[in-house]
């Protein structure tokens, strides 16, 4: 049996979570909001005295692989809806610049002309900028599929490249860097 799959998810204090054993769909909500997740019709999915329990028919690999992924998603999703998921990028890069207004986030990355992403409203955004600090975009989302997808859009604009380090990358990311042309090699 999965070991992921077979472990139960503990519901906290002030989440609410539905299953509608029609269609197969389980609701969270909490304090950050409403997440909902289509499981699986082989898997069952049972709420009892405060834990989540997702269970498999038979040991068939399909079984077997999408028991721990749909206990991974509900997992994610009271984790969401009760400590909100937060990531943080850093801009690396002489003239670098961030700023959001509402739900656009506006980027200086070096280009000819300012690049402005739309954000979607289950995601807020913050932009920081300090004297002798660089600029910081914090982002943070009950849902961490679409704010994993919203981050890696981001740093698509401007991926951290090996020989100067200048782009977009998350904080705590280490760059792989190369050297470069050797002086005077022969």
């Amino acid at each position: 049996m999965s070991r992921i799959g077979k472990a139960p998810i503990a519901i906290p204090a002030g989440v609410t979570v539905t299953v509608d054993e029609k269609n197969n769909v389980v609701t969270v909500k909490g304090k950050y909001g409403e997440l909902q997740q289509a499981v699986n019709p082989d898997l069952t999915v049972t709420v009892e005295d405060g834990h989540i329990h997702v269970t498999r028919p038979s040991d068939d690999r399909e079984h077997r692989a999408q028991h721990g992924l749909y206990r991974a998603l509900l997992h994610n999703m009271v984790e969401g809806v009760h400590n909100r998921y937060r990531k943080e990028m850093e801009l690396v890069g002489v003239g670098y610049r961030a700023a959001a207004t509402g739900q656009v986030l506006e980027l200086q990355l070096g280009f000819s002309h300012a690049i402005y992403i739309k954000l979607p409203p289950e995601i807020s955004v913050e932009a920081k900028s300090e004297r002798n600090k660089n600029p910081l975009i914090i982002l943070e989302s009950s849902d961490k599929q679409l704010l994993g997808q919203v981050c890696a859009k981001i740093r698509s604009l401007r991926k951290p490249e090996p020989y100067k380090g200048k782009g977009i990358k998350f904080v705590g990311e280490i760059i792989r860097r190369k050297s470069g042309k050797k002086a005077g090699a022969k």
